[in-house]
Formats: C-alpha cells, sequence, structure tokens
C-alpha cells in the first residue's frame, strides 16, 4: 500500500474518532437535561387530592371542618362564594375556589409551611405560593368591607357605657380604643434590623381600633417594629387614604400613654396609678385615680380582642 495512502487512513479514523467522541459528550448532556428538567419523576400522587380531602371535610362532620379551618361549613361555603362573586376569586383549570379557600384558610389555622400545604393538598410549592396570594389579595378587598364601625356616625351610646355606673355619664361620647400589639412575621435578611422586636424576632408593630363589643373596627398592618406607636398613629390620621374612622366632634377613642393627646383621643394622668393590678387591695384615692381605674378598665376591650385574636 502506498504510504501517502496509508497517512491519510489515518488521519480519517483519527477525525472519527474524535467526532464520535464529541458526539458522545454531546448526548450525555442532552440524556443529563432530560432526566433533570423534562422527564421528571411525579411527586404529589397521593389519590387523596386537595379537593376531596375539601370535600370530605365539608361533607363530614361539623367538628372537622371548624377543627381544620376554624370555622363552620356553612361560614366556609358563604366565605367562598362572597369571595368569588364580590372579589374576584375565580377558580381556575385545576383548582377550584373551595381548594384555593381551602389552602389560604389551612395555612392560618394550623401556621402550616409550604412543604405541609404541598402534601396536603398535593401541589408543587410555586402553586401553593400563588394561590396562596391570590386568595390574599382577595381578602385584602374583604377587610376593608367589614373592618368598620358597625354605626359609622357613632351616634348611639354603646350599651357597655349606658349600662354601667361606673362609665356613665363621664365616658358617655366614647367610641371605642385604639392600641398596637406585635406579629411574628418571615422577613428577607437585609430587612431583618428594622423587623427584629425585643425577643429577637422580626415582628410587625399592627395598630388596630375596636369597639366595646370587641369588634375590630380598624387595622392597619405593615409597619416595622422599631416604628414607635406615636409615629404610626400620626401617619395613620394624617393620611386620608388610609380610611382611618375618626372620631366626630365630642366624641373620642380611648388610649394609652403611647399615643399623644389631642382632641378626639383621650389618654390618660401621666405618673399616676393606672393598670387594674395596681388597684387590688387598695382603693383609688382622688379623682385622677378615679378617671385612671375606670380609663383602663374601658380601655381593655382593645387587650382582649387581641387576646382572642391569638387565640384563635
Amino acid at each position: 500500500m502506498d504510504l501517502h495512502v496509508l497517512r491519510n487512513r489515518i488521519r480519517k479514523r483519527r477525525r472519527d474518532s474524535a467526532f464520535w467522541d464529541s458526539m458522545a459528550s454531546l448526548l450525555g448532556y442532552v440524556s443529563l437535561y432530560y432526566v433533570t428538567y423534562l422527564h421528571k419523576e411525579p411527586c404529589m400522587t397521593s389519590f387523596q387530592t386537595g379537593e376531596k380531602w375539601i370535600q370530605e371535610i365539608l361533607n363530614g362532620h361539623e367538628k372537622r371542618c371548624f377543627n381544620m379551618f376554624r370555622m363552620t361549613q356553612s361560614t366556609f361555603q358563604q366565605l367562598c362564594m362572597d369571595l368569588e362573586c364580590k372579589y374576584d376569586l375565580f377558580p381556575s383549570d385545576r383548582m377550584s375556589t373551595l381548594e384555593k379557600v381551602g389552602l389560604f384558610v389551612w395555612v392560618l389555622s394550623k401556621g402550616a409551611s409550604n412543604r405541609d400545604v404541598q402534601e396536603r393538598f398535593q401541589h408543587s410549592g410555586e402553586t401553593v405560593s400563588r394561590i396562596f396570594k391570590e386568595v390574599l389579595d382577595a381578602m385584602d378587598g374583604l377587610s376593608r368591607d367589614i373592618l368598620k364601625p358597625r354605626d359609622p356616625g357613632f351616634k348611639e351610646i354603646p350599651p357597655q357605657i349606658a349600662n354601667d355606673n361606673r362609665y356613665m355619664p363621664h365616658f358617655k361620647n366614647c367610641i371605642g380604643a385604639i392600641d398596637g400589639t406585635h406579629i411574628n412575621v418571615i422577613i428577607t435578611e437585609e430587612d431583618q434590623l428594622r423587623y427584629r422586636g425585643r425577643k429577637g424576632t422580626p415582628t410587625l408593630n399592627v395598630m388596630a381600633a375596636c369597639d366595646f363589643d370587641l369588634f375590630f373596627t380598624y387595622v392597619l398592618t405593615g409597619w416595622e417594629e422599631s416604628a414607635h406607636d406615636s409615629r404610626i398613629f400620626q401617619d395613620t390620621i394624617s393620611n386620608p387614604s388610609l380610611n382611618f374612622p375618626k372620631p366626630p366632634p365630642g366624641k373620642y377613642y380611648l388610649v394609652d400613654k403611647g399615643y399623644p393627646e389631642r382632641e378626639g383621643y383621650l389618654t390618660l394622668y401621666h405618673k399616676i396609678r393606672y393598670h387594674q393590678s395596681e388597684f387590688r387591695g387598695a382603693n383609688p384615692k382622688g379623682s385622677q385615680e378615679i378617671f385612671n381605674r375606670a380609663h383602663s378598665s374601658l380601655r381593655s376591650c382593645i387587650e382582649r380582642a387581641f387576646g382572642i385574636l391569638k387565640a384563635r
């Protein structure tokens, strides 16, 4: 065989070998991509989907619904109807309104994590987050309609005052109480310092008003823990877009010493006994202590309202 021909054949085999080596590498990458991103093994394969579980709860014993969602079956179904008819929470191709609301309420009632919800409702983590936000937006509209005074003009004297000699007639123009509370929150790392509370965990500073039936008439969230109550208060009552139900002339809310004293917001006498525990075994002395004791007793409605909320 001619030496030149032999040399050409050897070179061709080398080129063919390199070609097939590169093809093998490419096929390896293609196979890895397919297995990783395209041919995923199904994870949520339980026969009891979220929809089936919701239907089982709603058609079962009343106590099961209350244990899971903290509300009766009729209340749950009415909530779903209201959110769908009035606040544009519509079912999707793969999830009914019942399941969306059930997912949202179950998270709140149990403090469940995203992974817990994935397993319970058989949906991906991305779907869980998206649906939770969708229902939250609808609930925001609902809250604006229900968190308001039942007597917008504050024309009536609350029966808790009218029928109690401790408060009548001195507090006959009182319409409710205002206070703040702190609620734990998960926040991004770069913002945690502003939201870190006295106990070392990030919290929101929430301002709320309630009437003497312990019904909230206004709730404002979003402020960081480091914001002082008086700052939140001043911003709220001076910002018309926040729709705070201001007291009409001659009426007022009860507030504690953390708030500035101004017309429509009645605070206590400073450096005078105030809390109910300070009067145990000792009757109030003088008009200022008598006033502080009555003020403290009447303003306790907001503390009890917060207590009921946290207990739930």
